[in-house]
């Protein structure tokens, strides 16, 4: 507000009282609607996002109280001037710094006559300052010894371009009060000059800002513990696909095996993948030539997810693939990868599901660990095969594994799926078998196994799901030579 001092021009006449009134009432509204939203958040104080939502909210409701604060001041006018100290003051503590959890206490304001060199202080600016009202006010030569050292350039620069070049006066500086805490305050002043255009006095009005300042650092430091967290989860997301599409078939794969004489299988696979921010799971599948024409079928899904899974995925999978290739069977060949994840460094769960086919005789020999049971479908209707025993994969030391065997007949069609392959929660995924089962008339009509891959994708959706998911198809297109 111009200082009465001022011969240039008349004082700004103050906005009338119900104005002021509706203001107030509009503030304290918006005030409660901004709390209200911020209790129904609930935001999660463990998490980075949480934290700067929360320190967001907070900030924007002390910023509310302060012009809720500044609004009455506005209403009820100026201050009275302080009384004049009594000749023999009773010694008395510095007073406190205002109440009310506002982010920006009551502003004080202040006056330097540069022609008698008396300064006047609002009681408030003495209690910002931490400063007995009893004492008389500092003049300008004098402020600066409030000042923490390394700011008093600035202090004095700005008063310099006042005085000196009749420049408005709008920064902020950090006092040191009396019991040795340091505020930050932001004053902002004129000069104001006399007849003849000379600076006759300057006068300022200071709030303390530490509050404000210190709630606007905590949103900057959450909010770059967000980005750190966002480029953290991109990255390792990045990492987590890149591993497991080095160890894959190509996720719309598309295998005829044996590669080398009459074929025998017609396969095809898909890979699912989760929401897109959801992290890349450890599920997999995989079919593989074995020496003789036999082809090993696998599905399987490692818990957890991230970088470290897709990288215990890839390992089993190797495993998996090799011990296949030296004529593992299925049951013995599941016991060592329950031992192989048991002697981890870090311990997991897996369950898995593999499948050994030999084309001479038409028999499939299969084993899991865990795992749903791979579904027949013959002349329009399905069936799941019956389970041997097997537990999940790092369960329990020692375990030993059952086998089945099945014979197929040219045009069954064999399906294996993991968990995931439901949308929504996998505590559904059991139900995924008997949906699958629903659909033995349309892979009857199929012409190949990457059309039956298709139907499921249109029944299940390729997105929407919570977690990863593979489907693995494999049709008996020849009936294959004898065994001799």
């Amino acid at each position: 507000m111009p200082s009465p001092l001022s011969a240039d021009r008349p004082a700004a006449q103050p906005p009338g009282r119900g104005q002021v009134d509706a203001l107030i009432t509009q503030a304290r509204r918006l005030k409660g609607e901004v709390d209200a939203v911020r209790r129904d958040a609930r935001p999660d104080g463990t998490d980075p996002h949480g934290r700067w939502e929360r320190a967001l909210y907070e900030l924007a409701l002390h910023q509310l109280d302060d012009l809720d604060e500044h609004l009455a001041q506005l209403r009820d006018g100026p201050p009275p001037a302080p009384e004049p100290a009594p000749a023999a003051p009773p010694a008395r503590s510095a007073p406190e710094p205002p109440a009310g959890g506002s982010l920006l206490g009551r502003a004080g304001s202040a006056e330097w006559d540069l022609l008698t060199d008396a300064a006047t202080w609002s009681a408030e600016l003495y209690a910002i300052l931490g400063r007995d009202p009893a004492t008389p006010p500092l003049t300008l030569d004098e402020l600066p010894s409030l000042v923490l050292g390394e700011d008093r350039p600035k202090l004095t620069a700005m008063v310099t371009d006042c005085l000196v070049d009749a420049q408005r006066i709008d920064g902020e500086f950090r006092i040191v009060r009396p019991d040795g805490e340091v505020r930050t305050v932001h004053l902002m002043g004129e000069p104001v000059l006399d007849a003849d255009g000379s600076t006759a006095s300057m006068w300022a009005v200071l709030r303390d800002v530490s509050e404000l300042r210190r709630s606007q650092q905590a949103v900057s430091e959450t909010r770059d513990s967000l980005q750190r967290h966002r480029h953290r989860a991109q990255t390792e997301h990045r990492l987590a696909v890149e591993s497991r599409e080095a160890v894959l078939p190509p996720c719309h794969g598309i295998l005829r095996l044996p590669h080398q004489g009459p074929q025998s299988l017609d396969v095809a696979g898909r890979y699912l993948p989760a929401a897109t921010s959801a992290p890349v799971g450890g599920d997999w599948y995989d079919a593989l030539e074995l020496p003789g024409g036999e082809t090993l079928l696998s599905v399987g899904d490692l818990t957890g997810h991230g970088p470290a899974v897709t990288s215990g995925m890839a390992m089993l999978l190797g495993a998996l693939r090799g011990m296949a290739m030296a004529g593992t069977r299925p049951g013995q060949l599941m016991a060592w990868l329950n031992q192989l994840l048991d002697t981890t460094v870090q311990p997991a769960l897996g369950s898995a599901v593999c499948c050994r086919y030999r084309p001479g005789t038409r028999t499939l020999v299969w084993a899991h660990a865990g795992h749903p049971a791979p579904l027949l479908f013959r002349d329009g209707t399905g069936r799941r095969l019956s389970t041997p025993d097997g537990v999940l994969l790092g369960a329990t030391s020692g375990a030993a594994y059952g086998e089945a065997e099945e014979t197929l007949e040219t045009g069954d069609l064999l399906l294996l799926h993991t968990e995931g392959l439901v949308p929504g929660r996998a505590a559904a995924a059991p139900a995924a078998g008997d949906r699958l089962l629903d659909l033995a008339p349309r892979f009857a009509a199929a012409r190949t196994a990457q059309d039956c891959v298709r139907v499921v994708v249109e029944e299940f959706g390729e997105t929407g799901r919570e977690d990863d998911a593979c489907v693995l198809v494999a049709r008996v297109t020849a009936q294959g030579s004898a065994s001799p």
